[in-house]
């Protein structure tokens, strides 16, 4: 399994993990629920209209943490906005759910990579293993 795949598995298999942001001096933090490969590369989604996407339009340096089964997951990265329809369709297709609230190409839908990412898996009985993509 490749470093993004393991990534990915573990996100889905949390559930829920925090993406956090900045905005101005103040950092913000937020649930999310989508990860997904697509061209091998690790994407998230959200929807243009929201803070969210404004904070990444300002400054692309994110964090997203996730805690699963004793043992949690920090991601370092920059957030780069696909605006492809591709990208958007594949990842409403990984998501159904999302069709209720987005389409491709609505002008919302927003989907974005993680670039020069660095996660690091940590629990408080193994060391930390870092893996980067």
């Amino acid at each position: 399994m490749s470093n993004i795949e393991r990534v990915c598995a573990f996100l889905k298999e949390a559930g829920t993990y925090y993406l956090a942001t900045v905005e101005g001096d103040q950092p913000r933090v937020r649930p999310f629920g989508t990860a997904h490969v697509f061209e091998g590369k690790l994407y998230f989604q959200t929807g243009l209209v929201k803070d969210v996407a404004k904070q990444m339009a300002a400054n692309p340096k994110v964090e997203l943490c996730a805690f699963h089964n004793g043992q949690w997951l920090r991601i370092t990265a920059e957030a780069v906005w696909d605006d492809r329809i591709e990208a958007q369709e594949s990842m409403l297709e990984a998501y159904p759910s999302l069709q209720r609230m987005y389409k491709a190409g609505d002008g919302n839908t927003a989907v974005y990579w993680l670039k020069d990412a660095s996660a690091t898996f940590s629990s408080f009985t193994a060391a930390p293993e870092t893996v980067t993509f």
